[in-house]
C-alpha cells in the first residue's frame, strides 16, 4: 500500500485520500447545474424555462383577469410579457452556462498547472485511484507509467477520475439558451391558446398541460420518482397562484 502521509506541500499538510476527497468536492461544485436541476444542458434549460414561464404566465393571467380590462387589452400585455419574458430567459441561460464553462477552464488550468509542476505528487494520487480500481503490483506501475507520459491523456484521467468530472455533460451556452427559448415558446403556444379558445380557464390549462410535461421529461431523465415529482410540482404552482388570487380579491 502507498504510505498515506503528505509528501510535499501539494498536499498541504493532507494525506493522499484527504487530498482527493477534497478534490472531489471541488469537482462536485464546479459541476453544480446552475438551472437548479442536476440534469445538465438544454433539456435542463428548457423544462425550467418551461415550468417558470407556465408559473408566470398563470400569475399574469390572473392579475390581468380580475383587473376586469378588456380582453383585446389582456392579449397585448400577455404578448409584451413574453417578449420580455424570452429574451430574459435566452440571456440568463446563456450567461449561467458562460459561468459553468469559465468555472470549469479554471479547474483545468489549476490541474494543468499540479501536473507540470507536482509530478510526484499527482503519480501518488493516481496510484491511490488506480489501486481502488484494483490495480496491483506490475499492472499499477504500468498503468500509471502509462498515464503520466502523456500529458493530456493525464489532464482528461484526473479531471474525471481525481474530481468527478464529465467533460461530455458541458454543452456551448448558445445551446443551452436555444433550449431555454424552445420551452418558453412551447408553454406560451400552449397557454395562448388555450387563452384564445377557453379565456382564464383554458390558459391556465395550458400553463399546467406545458408544467406538467416538463416535470415529466426531468423525472425520466433523473430517474425520479414520477408521482412524487408530479404532486409536489403541482402543489407548489397551484399554492402560489392561489395565494395571488385570493389575495387580489382580498385586498385590491
Amino acid at each position: 500500500m502507498m504510505p498515506q502521509t503528505p509528501s510535499s506541500d501539494h498536499f498541504q499538510g493532507k494525506s493522499v485520500i484527504e487530498h482527493l476527497k477534497e478534490a472531489r468536492t471541488k469537482g462536485a461544485l464546479v459541476s453544480k447545474e446552475v438551472h437548479g436541476t442536476e440534469m445538465s444542458g438544454h433539456l435542463a434549460a428548457g423544462a425550467d424555462a418551461a415550468k417558470e414561464t407556465a408559473v408566470a404566465l398563470s400569475l399574469m393571467g390572473i392579475l390581468l383577469f380580475l383587473s376586469a380590462i378588456p380582453p383585446v387589452a389582456i392579449t397585448q400585455c400577455l404578448w409584451l410579457f413574453l417578449l420580455g419574458w424570452i429574451l430574459w430567459k435566452i440571456s440568463r441561460s446563456a450567461l449561467l452556462a458562460w459561468s459553468r464553462l469559465e468555472r470549469l477552464h479554471r479547474l483545468i488550468e489549476e490541474e494543468r498547472h499540479e501536473i507540470e509542476h507536482n509530478r510526484d505528487q499527482e503519480k501518488e494520487e493516481l496510484k491511490e485511484l488506480y489501486e481502488v480500481k484494483g490495480f496491483k503490483g506490475k499492472l499499477l506501475d504500468q498503468a500509471v507509467d502509462v498515464l503520466m507520459a502523456d500529458d493530456n491523456r493525464l489532464l482528461q484521467v484526473m479531471l474525471e477520475e481525481e474530481l468527478g468530472l464529465s467533460l461530455e455533460s458541458y454543452e456551448h451556452p448558445l445551446k443551452q439558451a436555444l433550449g431555454a427559448a424552445v420551452g418558453v415558446l412551447i408553454t406560451a403556444c400552449f397557454s395562448l391558446i388555450g387563452f384564445y379558445l377557453f379565456g382564464l380557464v383554458g390558459l391556465l390549462t395550458g400553463a399546467c398541460i406545458s408544467l406538467l410535461g416538463a416535470t415529466l421529461l426531468i423525472s425520466k431523465i433523473e430517474r425520479n420518482h414520477l408521482l412524487n415529482t408530479l404532486m409536489w410540482t403541482l402543489a407548489t404552482a397551484s399554492l402560489s397562484v392561489s395565494i395571488v388570487y385570493f389575495a387580489f380579491a382580498l385586498f385590491v
